[in-house]
């Protein structure tokens, strides 16, 4: 358990939180003797989060090593079987101002850095095969454009002539917070240093994170994630293609309409694929995910995890046999689970939330990033034959030292007597003689979970304001398995909302909570919430909506993705049951707590009309509101100053609604 503070700590000074050095991936060497971090730091001016390398010592026993620190910075780490370190970067003295966007670098074990790849607009993402070296990169083509060359030379055109209109005919037009097209992201293929470039597939104009690829170990064949447009929106989809390294023939597709598939992973023999399948989603029943094994000699797709009730993500495999190991969210954690090959499975991990595994040569000793809602990402070392052992964590940048309070658990009884759960966040001296006035915060998705460290909703810069923060986790949250889907599907404002006033009652029944000095939050789905809340009671003395929805009818036809809110919700003109029963809108008039209204233009996924209007009905009704609108930020506040402004904002509001001190305005505004 990490200790607290004892007094002043990085999360009082909102500007030390966020100089605190953020892990977010690993990569390890193919013998198992190297492993490299990437880390986001501030920049030397403090306006943008700068991404570094770091060695990290495998055995735990020397202290982290900066390998790179570039202006424009180093990520996406990947070892080649002969040492060398790839990486993506801008760097190399091109110009600010011009777009041509990160190349592939090598670093070898000794030596400089040289640019391995370039691409007329960027490369997005990239591969290494294990055994071969072969390199596999994802970049955009033009339409009419038959390779990298021809797309250089259409994109300059295009410049030149000053032309950013796009022309759709198919597919969605916008993906989180940037419009799609006119390029459409290819999977590029080189066997080695000296051979061709082969273009082996589309990945279709539609993903939200182009660049979802994998070589087979001796770099013949490639997988990757294409979308597929559908002949009507609903019908819109992914498949997994694997396609011929050397030439580029497609040579098996993976697809159909009641699923999406996506991570492939090539077996340790390059026999088979491994990805994650999804179900689509009913107007009755919830999505449902699992991993399958596509055999590459029958196409034979063969689900590896019939009965796990959970949704397994970032699978990896077994350098020397058919054993793989995956995380699942559970019970507010989310552990790392090995699947042997006669199909059993085993969680490996008692506590924390892991992700960025890797696999040592051994077949048996696993490096992931650990995190937890009091550790950020730290790298570990994980017995990954063995049960129950604690991980050993590595020397890395980026620890926090003590928190401004401690960490334990609620538990409550939904009124179905379904078993709810919830982390809850006690600052210093929270006492039945010094109780402590309290923030409801609740997650995005729906499908999330409070289980893991989170930079951008931290409870600990509250718990240093002496708030307590509890983390509720209602129907529709992941780690309940799928019942805890089924009883919130269809009813966002139902059952969830029910689940999260249960929480909430548990909490306040604590000795050293102040119940008559409480506050709600959220964001995405949490705004939703914090809008339904909003129009149901008055029980809260200030409420902070974040990306929220507001009028589910304008949503469903604004968002990047309306065929998967339709999905839930219905068709608008012939179901619009629930969009009447779940919409906060049309109880406007109901609404007596202070909110502040937080959005950004740039996102697409609840886009910044949602925000805009509750922003007026709140003036029209005459709330006390305030809005806090960043032009260029997405559905995430991300860029260092403004983070600052959205904490200071956010925590002023309660101090000035829940404490009854004077209203600040945010010092940098």
């Amino acid at each position: 358990m990490p200790e607290t503070s004892r007094g002043a700590s990085a999360f009082h000074d909102l500007s030390a939180f966020l100089a605190l050095p953020r892990l977010n991936s690993l990569a390890l060497s193919a013998d198992g003797s190297r492993l490299v971090a990437a880390v986001q730091t501030l920049s030397g001016d403090g306006t943008r989060f700068v991404s570094g390398l770091w060695e990290i010592d495998p055995a735990g026993e020397r202290p982290a090593l900066r390998l790179t620190r570039s202006d424009k910075g180093e990520s996406a780490p990947a070892f080649g079987p002969d040492g060398a370190l790839y990486f993506l970067s801008g760097r190399a003295g091109d110009d600010e101002d011009d777009d041509e966007g990160a190349a592939l670098w090598a670093l070898p074990p000794r030596g400089e850095a040289a640019v391995v790849a370039r691409h007329p607009g960027g490369i997005t993402a990239f591969t290494v095969a294990r055994d071969s070296g072969a390199l596999c990169h994802t970049a955009g083509l033009l339409p009419g454009a038959a390779d990298a060359e021809a797309h250089g030379t259409l994109r300059t055109a295009r410049k030149d002539a000053k032309v950013t209109a796009i022309l759709y005919e198919a597919g969605p037009t916008r993906a989180w917070d940037r419009d799609i097209g006119p390029e459409e992201p290819h999977t590029f293929v080189r066997a080695g240093a000296d051979a061709d470039v082969v273009d082996a597939g589309g990945q279709g104009a539609g993903l939200e994170e182009p660049g979802d690829a994998a070589l087979s170990p001796d770099g013949t064949r490639v997988a990757y994630t294409r979308f597929v447009a559908g002949r009507i929106p609903d019908e819109n989809r992914t498949a997994v293609v694997v396609a011929d390294a050397a030439g580029g023939e497609q040579l098996l597709v993976v697809g159909d309409l009641e699923h999406l598939y996506d991570a492939p992973a090539f077996t340790h023999d390059g026999s088979a694929v491994v990805c994650a399948r999804r179900s689509w989603p009913t107007y009755d029943e919830p999505w449902d995910q699992t991993l399958v094994r596509i055999d590459l000699a029958s196409g034979e797709v063969r689900d590896l995890l019939p009965g796990f009730d959970n949704w397994p993500h970032g699978a990896v495999c077994s350098p020397v046999d058919d054993t793989l190991w995956f995380t699942a969210d559970e019970q507010g954690h989310s552990p790392v689970f090995r699947r042997d090959r006669d199909g059993n499975v085993t969680r490996l991990t008692a506590s924390g939330a892991y992700g960025s595994l890797c696999v040592a040569p051994d077949g048996r000793t696993l490096y992931a990033l650990r995190n937890a809602i009091d550790s950020p990402p730290r790298p570990v070392r994980i017995d990954g034959a063995t049960a129950g052992r604690t991980p050993a964590e590595l020397a890395a940048p980026g620890a926090p030292g003590g928190l401004p309070g401690t960490l334990t658990e609620v538990h409550a009884e939904a009124d179905d007597g379904f078993a709810l759960r919830g982390w809850l966040v006690l600052p210093e001296g929270a006492s039945a003689e010094r109780p402590a006035p309290l923030l409801v915060a609740v997650h995005g998705g729906p499908q999330g979970s409070w289980n893991g460290w989170t930079w951008r909703w931290n409870p600990w810069p509250f718990a240093a304001r002496g708030y307590a923060v509890l983390l509720p986790d209602p129907a529709l949250s992941t780690g309940y398995g799928q019942l805890g889907q089924r009883r919130g599907w269809g009813q966002w404002g139902g059952r969830p909302y029910q689940d999260v006033m249960a929480l909430t009652d548990a909490t306040e029944a604590r000795g050293d909570i102040d119940a008559g000095r409480t506050a709600l939050a959220g964001g995405s789905y949490g705004g939703y919430m914090a809008n339904r809340v909003a129009t149901s009671t008055d029980r809260f003395k200030a409420i902070v909506s974040h990306a929220g929805l507001w009028d589910l009818r304008m949503f469903q036809g604004d968002t990047d993705v309306p065929w998967y809110f339709r999905c839930i919700f219905g068709d608008p003109v012939t179901r619009p049951e629930r969009y009447e029963a779940d919409s906060p809108y049309p109880d406007a008039t109901k609404i007596r707590t202070p909110m502040l209204v937080i959005h950004g233009a740039k996102d697409y996924r609840v886009p910044v009309g949602q925000g805009a209007a509750l922003f007026q009905d709140l003036q029209r009704y005459e709330v006390p509101a305030k809005y806090l609108y960043f032009p260029d930020e997405n559905h995430w506040i991300l860029q260092p100053n403004h983070v600052h402004v959205w904490y200071e904002a956010f925590l002023n509001f309660l101090d000035h609604h829940v404490l009854g001190a004077e209203w600040q305005r945010p010092a940098r505004m």
